[in-house]
């Protein structure tokens, strides 16, 4: 494991910051009301000491460290599962709160002002504020969907770890981290695209390596480079047992990469393993060989957890 990784969301931010905050709050509320439930998580809590920063109460402080081992809760006992069935992912509900209070809030307080007013420039001015603020919104509203996917169940398929655009198909004669021969394929996600990072087979993560860096525009070529990235290692389940790395760049607008797995973890065809937030570049890297078949092109469009990218023949 990366020492880097001592959260899912190694670039930190303003709104992790303030989740924090709340945090505290919440468990020392917890500590001082509502301590029979405190005792009950406690029992139900499974594992080792977690190295968080603070103490576990429930399930909710294990949010921004679930890449390490240690505490859990089974399923049936984690009252807060029914968040992962909300079409919002689950790990930027935070900034979807924010983000929509700012757009929204503002618009309620004018418009009682605006219907009184006169007509005249500052009335104009007003409703645009207003109109934009509601189409901010509503775009920050879309950015965060997170919709179910019918997932592909071919034997022998790749299928896309992101929504967005194909920008990059490239033969690679050695990888290291693949081992020899690969093919690269580039995706870049527009803030229209759904966000959520998907496992492209079936697979055991075994490692990850997070780099710190800049925030160029996605669409230029240096920023597969250049920019802050974590690349995810998995090796496919069942043989021949082919390494691939996913990796997360992020972009101009996207700055906060967030990925939830550890080494071991194992990962369904189509599961969410992470997400870019607001924009970004996710590539694919995966084994060059004989009977292998790129079924995307340059340009096309693609969805993640449906579109397939590669079909491995021998399969």
């Amino acid at each position: 494991m990366d020492p880097q990784l001592t959260t899912i969301q190694p670039g930190g931010g303003v709104v992790i910051k303030l989740e924090m905050l709340w945090g505290k709050w919440r468990r020392t509320w917890l500590k001082i009301f509502r301590r029979g439930y405190v005792k009950r998580m406690q029992e139900l809590r499974k594992g080792s000491v977690n190295p968080c920063p603070h103490d576990v109460l429930d399930p909710r402080d294990l949010k921004f460290y679930q890449n390490q081992e240690g505490y859990y809760w089974e399923e049936q006992d984690d009252p807060f599962t029914s968040r992962d069935r909300i079409p919002f992912a689950r790990v930027g509900l935070a900034e979807l709160i924010v983000f929509s209070a700012c757009c929204f809030i503002p618009p309620l307080i004018l418009i009682p002002f605006l219907i009184g007013a006169s007509p005249g420039f500052w009335m104009v001015l007003g409703w645009l504020v207003v109109i934009g603020s509601l189409v901010k919104g509503g775009l920050i509203v879309w950015f965060f969907r997170d919709p179910e996917r019918p997932i592909p169940s071919e034997p022998g398929l790749v299928i896309s770890p992101a929504d967005g655009k194909v920008v990059l198909i490239e033969e690679i004669e050695h990888d290291d981290q693949i081992g020899g021969p690969a093919v690269l394929i580039g995706i870049f996600l527009s803030i229209f695209n759904v966000h959520m990072n998907r496992s492209p087979i079936e697979a055991r993560v075994i490692g990850l390596k997070y780099k710190p860096g800049k925030c160029l525009n996605a669409l230029r070529p240096e920023s597969a480079k250049e920019n802050e990235q974590l690349a995810v290692k998995i090796q496919q389940l069942d043989a021949p047992h082919r390494p691939m790395v996913v990796r997360q760049i992020t972009g101009a607008i996207a700055r906060r990469i967030v990925c939830w797995v550890k080494p071991g973890d194992l990962l369904a065809r189509g599961e969410r393993f992470g997400m870019i937030k607001l924009g970004s570049r996710t590539e694919l890297v995966l084994p060059r060989e004989e009977g292998m078949e790129i079924v995307t092109q340059l340009g096309q469009h693609i969805k993640a957890g449906k579109s397939v990218l590669v079909r491995y023949k021998s399969e």
